[in-house]
């Protein structure tokens, strides 16, 4: 059997809840049920009861919101029990995202926190900088309640639908609704293109939206690249200086189809605000799929980027995400399997990409497998009917620990190999640069952005065989990245219009400039 941890704070449940944590509690035990009749062994694991994280070797979580107990107590699970899936059971105030620094944070970016859930995946201990969790390893998910909330009907019904959840043919997965600001349909198209093999039902907004057609709404796959906005139930599209509604939470709820899944490149997409805060306390888009029965939903907690008219950041990561989950990986390989592709997308990966690794998460359950296995191969249905020291092998499962095997090198690889860039705004422009980059931005419309110069830090390249270490030492690299950056008003509260110029130095010289936008 697989193992999955159900990882959770039941004295932030019991506050919550009070007596309604006995309601949950049942709800636990029917997934834990359920998981077992599809060979998936569940364990709860309560990190603030002392005696249960005794018997794991570990220290228990005494303060809720202390990032470090939290992750301090994530890695110990995962070492005592070496699971194949991490489930982390509630919202940010039940178990935190971690507070990863932000290397874009400036008047124009205002996040100083990239809010995230990779590092719980990753081997690296406790930290804010974004570098050390660029290797995860591990499949995590979360499935969320709702943030401050008192009633436990939402995270009973989540519950429930994650018990319930069943695999589809592939086909099922294929048709999409794709939701694009109109200033952004050639990057969706795009998008669209490179995941499903077809863009031709990519829907502008404007004129398109909010009011989705049924045909549309209960398609299994959902691509969105629209603008988000803070504590706020709904998408917007653009066109010129006009951001109308493009998705409505309001307008999704009792209309979705069980199975759905999302990908959202929207800036705050995944964000688990606090409702009461909301007119109508509205629940995010994000909580109404989870409510409707949408098995996962992958989205940024903060302001996300992407270009106009081509592909990176956040398309990239949603787009790795579906490709992987549409041959047939459950929702945390996939998730896991994107993190890692997009961190060797890139010989060097700039702070714009950091922050991406960061910021976007999954919400579901991670053991859940949207798009079913293609049966297995003969060979396999043979070893399937021999005997071993009187054991039948178990070939799914060894298949499932191959894989997580090729996951956990993968990321190690990355983790000791990936040139980033630092932290902090460490290095400097020359006088030639920033007149390139003053050009540059002048050029690109930028009236009186910021400038940001970071130094490339590279891992050392003596632990590399010594015929690999000749060659890169012989290489002429980058030695910085350079940022413009511009936000500009907009009519619509809380929509973010940032411009984002990244340029790469090599020797003196800018190599390559990289134009991106505010999701």
């Amino acid at each position: 059997m697989s193992t999955k941890v159900l990882i959770t704070n039941l004295g932030q449940l019991k506050t919550k809840y009070g007596s309604g944590v006995s309601q949950i509690k049942s709800a636990i035990n029917r997934l834990i049920k359920a998981d077992a009749a599809r060979g998936i062994k569940t364990k709860l694991i309560e990190i603030d009861d002392p005696t249960q994280m005794q018997g794991l070797s570990a220290a228990g979580v005494t303060s809720a919101s202390n990032y470090r107990q939290n992750k301090a107590a994530v890695d110990a699970v995962n070492k005592a029990l070496v699971p194949d899936y991490i489930a982390i059971l509630g919202a940010p105030d039940v178990i935190p995202h971690q507070n990863i620094i932000n290397p874009l944070h400036g008047d124009s970016d205002p996040d100083e926190i990239a809010w995230g859930d990779i590092p719980y995946a990753c081997e690296a201990p406790y930290s804010q900088d974004p570098k050390d969790f660029i290797g995860p390893t591990r499949v995590v998910g979360r499935v969320p309640d709702i943030q401050h909330g008192t009633d436990p009907a939402y995270l009973v019904k989540v519950l429930t639908r994650t018990a319930d959840w069943k695999s589809h043919s592939v086909d099922q997965y294929q048709s999409y609704l794709g939701i694009s600001a109109k200033v952004w349909h050639n990057s969706t198209a795009l998008n669209l293109l490179n995941v499903f093999g077809s863009n031709q039902d990519l829907q502008d907004a404007p004129p398109r939206g909010p009011n989705w057609p049924p045909p549309l709404l209960t398609r299994l796959s959902h691509f969105i690249n629209c603008h988000g906005a803070p504590s706020d139930p709904h998408f917007y599209g653009q066109q010129g200086n006009s951001y109308p509604v493009s998705h409505d939470a309001t307008l999704i709820d009792g209309r979705l189809k069980v199975g759905t899944v999302v990908a959202a490149e929207c800036c705050y997409g995944a964000e688990l605000y606090d409702p009461t805060a909301v007119v109508g306390q509205q629940i995010g888009i994000c909580s109404t799929y989870l409510a409707n029965g949408a098995y996962g939903f992958l989205g940024s907690t903060t302001i996300a980027y992407g270009p106009a008219d081509s592909n990176a950041s956040a398309d990239l990561i949603c787009q790795y995400f579906f490709n992987s989950l549409l041959t047939g990986a459950s929702l945390g390989r996939a998730t896991l399997v994107a993190r890692q592709q997009f961190a060797k997308s890139t010989p060097e990966l700039g702070p714009e990409d950091l922050k991406t690794i960061a910021q976007f998460n999954l919400l579901g359950d991670p053991s859940i497998q949207p798009v079913e296995t293609p049966a297995l191969h003969e060979s396999l249905d043979l070893i399937k009917r021999v005997r071993v020291e009187r054991k039948k092998m178990q070939p799914e499962a060894y298949e499932r620990e191959n894989r997580r095997r090729q996951l956990l090198l993968q990321g190690s690889q990355i983790y000791q190999t990936q040139a980033t860039a630092s932290q902090i705004h460490s290095a400097k422009m020359s006088p030639n640069i920033a007149k390139a980059m003053r050009q540059i931005a002048e050029e690109s419309g930028l009236g009186s952005p910021e400038y940001m110069s970071f130094a490339i830090e590279r891992p050392a390249i003596s632990g590399m065989k010594r015929r690999f270490a000749v060659l890169a030492e012989k290489m002429s690299t980058p030695s910085a990245f350079h940022v413009a950056a511009e936000r500009f008003p907009t009519k619509e509260t809380g929509i973010f219009q940032i411009s984002l110029l990244v340029v790469k130095e090599q020797d003196g010289q800018i190599i390559s400039v990289r134009k991106l936008v505010s999701r």
